[in-house]
């Protein structure tokens, strides 16, 4: 009954920036904490950033300092501003979340988007 679908990946040379957004629709209250993980070729998924629905964050260490995660309520969409990307930044990017349904609840289930291919090469 959710959709998530990522956008904005692509290639960016070192030092450069990249914004990623993910756009979530179906049928549900609101959407409630957010992340962002990814995943690089042979490597587990890794979690990269975190937002609840107060808007507090929280962030890998690999990235503090360069990552920016928000959200828009309003158009039930979370982004990662990235900052001064380095190859090692090279992954897949997926967000994931879990609804909360009309009854005010959290869904019994999370949902994941479909992943966007960052590349960071020169």
């Amino acid at each position: 009954q959710v959709q998530l679908v990522e956008s904005g990946g692509g290639l960016v040379q070192p030092g450069g920036s990249l914004r990623l957004s993910c756009a979530a629709s179906g049928s549900f209250l609101s959407i409630g904490a957010m992340a962002w993980h990814r995943q690089a070729p042979g490597k587990q998924r890794e979690l990269v950033a975190t937002i609840t629905t107060g808007g507090s964050t929280n962030y890998a260490d690999s990235v503090k300092g360069r990552f920016t995660i928000s959200r828009d309520n309003a158009k039930n969409t979370v982004y990662l501003q990235m900052n001064s990307l380095k190859p090692e930044d090279t992954a897949v990017y997926y967000c994931n979340t879990v609804p909360i349904r009309s009854s005010g609840r959290n869904s019994p289930r999370d949902y994941w988007g479909q992943g966007t291919q960052v590349t960071v090469s020169s």
